[in-house]
């Protein structure tokens, strides 16, 4: 997989789409500027944002849980350590992701890294008032989100920064957004569902059919069982 570009507008020169967003903290490259007044280029698009609005309003949904064979985005590809979703899918909203973007951002202020933002707040939420009655339609547009399946890489880090800072920093942002999270490193083993491959786990063997196990024997694990009652007695009247 090639590694992202950053996103530049230069001109009438398309942003590429098919890329994550980065952030380059101080860099060695004099800084550019990339909006003008006169300008009729696209903007750089925003991760927390698509950039044109829905042709019609998305419903609820529910995050995908990849159990049926496919370990896409629960390992880290760009940079060094990663935060992944460890416990259920969520729905995640721009300003969770925007929280804990600034959080990371925050704690490494000052060092040299990337960040990078494996998903999108492309999803529309719509609500309705409150003691509102039923009908009258879905109700108009509050917020951007994001549907995280379980074990998905949300933010990847690169820098010559020690490890236990960034896991830190991430641990800072996992706290800032809904769910339990969990702190990677490149080259970790991919997880399909909620099953970490490796130590004799193949995908081949999870996308197989159900091992049917032994059943017990009977007999045998009654008679371990010790008795914990009084034998009963007749009562005397």
């Amino acid at each position: 997989m090639p590694p992202p570009r950053i996103l530049m507008s230069f001109g009438s020169i398309t942003p590429l789409k098919s890329y994550p967003k980065i952030h380059c903290l101080h860099s060695s490259v004099p800084s550019l500027s990339l909006s003008h007044s006169f300008s009729t280029s696209h903007k750089t698009l925003d991760w927390l944002a698509p950039k044109a609005g829905e042709s019609k309003r998305s419903r609820k949904g529910r995050p995908r849980v990849p159990t049926g064979g496919s370990v896409r985005g629960t390992t880290v590809v760009w940079g060094d350590y990663g935060l992944r979703m460890c416990d259920h899918d969520r729905r995640v909203s721009a300003a969770q992701l925007r929280n804990g973007e600034d959080t990371i951002r925050r704690r490494l202020r000052g060092m040299r890294y990337r960040l990078y933002m494996r998903i999108n707040a492309g999803i529309g939420v719509y609500t309705s008032g409150n003691e509102t009655r039923m009908g009258k339609g879905k109700g108009s547009f509050d917020h951007w989100a994001s549907r995280v399946a379980v074990s998905k890489i949300i933010f990847e880090l690169k820098g010559d920064i020690h490890e236990q800072v960034v896991r830190d920093a991430f641990r800072l942002a996992g706290n800032k957004m809904p769910g339990v999270y969990e702190f990677v490193k490149k080259g970790d083993p991919p997880v399909m569902g909620i099953t970490k491959l490796g130590n004799g786990m193949t995908d081949a063997e999870l996308r197989g059919p159900r091992k049917s196990l032994p059943a017990p024997s009977l007999p045998q694990t009654a008679a371990r069982i010790s008795s914990t009652t009084p034998p009963s007695q007749g009562l005397n009247v």
